[in-house]
Order: C-alpha cells, then sequence, then structure tokens
C-alpha cells in the first residue's frame, strides 16, 4: 500500500505549524514535505514533528540555499529525518532560453547535489508548467534539464506536467527510473476553483488520475506520494478529502 505524505506549503497560511501537524495526524497521516517557511529551528521542528508523530522523509530547499550552504541543509535534513532533497524552483528572470542553457542548469544540479549523494541523501528535481514548453528548437526544457543531469532525481508533479500541455503517462514510460517521489494533486473543471487558483481537492478535479497511479507503482522506484494543493481555502477539509480519495486509488 502506499503511503502518503502532505506539503506543508499548502498550510502556509493556516495557522501555527503545531496545529497543523495535529491536523495531518488526526487526518490520518505519517509523513509530510518540508518547504523553506518551516526550516527557521530545525530542533524545534523536529519536536513537533515528534510530538505528532509524523515523519518530514523529504524536503524542498531553494537551489540558491543549495548552492551556498550545502551544509546547513544536510543539518535541516539531518534534524528531522530527512531522506531526499529537490530543489523545487527557478525564478523566470533565472531561465534558460535555449536548450544548451537548460543542459547547463541540469550540470549545475547535478554537481549542487554531490554533498546530499555523498551524505546518503537522494537529490532531484521538482517540476512545474514551464519546464514543458518547447523550447525554439523543440526540445522541452525538462528533457534537456535531466539530459545534463544524468544523477539526478526526479519528484514529478503530475498536475502541473498537465498544466504545461505535456502527458504524464509518457514522461513516466520514458523517465520512470528518474523518478523517485511524487507530487498528487488535482486540477479543478474549467469554471471551477474559484479561490483556490485552478486547483481542487485530489478526486474532484480532471486529472485521471488511477491510470497515472497504477503507471507510477509499476515504472517508477518512486515511494513518496505527497499530497498536494497550493492555494487550498480550507486545509484540513482539502487533507481529510484527498487522503481518502488518495488511499482508494
Amino acid at each position: 500500500m502506499t503511503g502518503f505524505s502532505y506539503q506543508l506549503y499548502g498550510s502556509r497560511n493556516s495557522g501555527p505549524l503545531e496545529g497543523t501537524l495535529r491536523m495531518l495526524a488526526e487526518a490520518g497521516y505519517g509523513a509530510v514535505e518540508g518547504y523553506g517557511g518551516v526550516y527557521g529551528d530545525p530542533a524545534g521542528l523536529a519536536r513537533a514533528l515528534r510530538a505528532a508523530g509524523l515523519a518530514m522523509p523529504t524536503g524542498h530547499f531553494a537551489p540558491d540555499m543549495l548552492e551556498r550552504d550545502p551544509h546547513g541543509v544536510l543539518a535541516i535534513a539531518g534534524a528531522v529525518g530527512m531522506e531526499r532533497v529537490y530543489a523545487p524552483w527557478i525564478a523566470p528572470g533565472d531561465r534558460p532560453a535555449s536548450r544548451a542553457g537548460w543542459m547547463a542548469l541540469g550540470a549545475r544540479l547535478d554537481a549542487m547535489g554531490r554533498p546530499f549523494r555523498d551524505a546518503g541523501l537522494g537529490f532531484g528535481w521538482h517540476n512545474h508548467d514551464f519546464e514543458f514548453a518547447p523550447l525554439p528548437c523543440g526540445t522541452p526544457p525538462m528533457e534537456a534539464l535531466l539530459e545534463g543531469g544524468p544523477d539526478l532525481e526526479w519528484e514529478i508533479d503530475v498536475a502541473w506536467v498537465i498544466r504545461g500541455g505535456a502527458d504524464p503517462l509518457d514522461w513516466i514510460a520514458r523517465h520512470g527510473a528518474r523518478i523517485t517521489a511524487v507530487h498528487v494533486k488535482d486540477i479543478a473543471a474549467p469554471g471551477a476553483g474559484a479561490g483556490e487558483d485552478g486547483w481542487a481537492d485530489l478526486g474532484q478535479g480532471t486529472v485521471a488520475w488511477r491510470p497515472i497511479m497504477a503507471a507510477l507503482r509499476s515504472a517508477t522506484p518512486a515511494r513518496h506520494f505527497v499530497l498536494e494543493h497550493d492555494s487550498p481555502s480550507d486545509d484540513a477539509r482539502f487533507a481529510r478529502v484527498s487522503l481518502a480519495a488518495a488511499r482508494a486509488l
């Protein structure tokens, strides 16, 4: 049975972290995924996780921090027992405009990940939609990124792949061996999702998750399936409804 985690970014506006962790534990989660907003006090974060009975096997860290302060990232990862670290984003002004540029970024990320791999952690990239808009040469940036960084793992955000105009089943078939974690989220139907940036609770949107989950389970080594909503109006509702839907997949 797949274990499901929760990306804490979705609860960034929902009050103290300790309350969020208690809510998630009561909803049935056993793990959460970290992001930059929760790392300020690693020892306190570790205590809060223990108090709630939750693990934090994966975490997002900005590329700048990964490159500038790998020892700090390793200290945070060690404090909470992370197994894998993912770079989640690059600002629009820093995105390459060519295939060669994206390959160079992949190589840079690969080098960035060396201290983490040396410490026994997995290291990779988490996508959004912009990696799937073809470059002038016709190559999707994600293809060049993976080619340039052959040791990079991939935390696939399936809904962002779809929003980028790509077919997740095709990407899973071709790059499944690189996929070590998954963001599980849903896209609201046209006209729905007002006030929630067009996202939906899992099972309430348009993503055909059953065949996608079957492909992920059969074609990838992914062990971490992270439920996410970027902007839920009620994070407790999202957490509860989505976990029930995920368990039925």
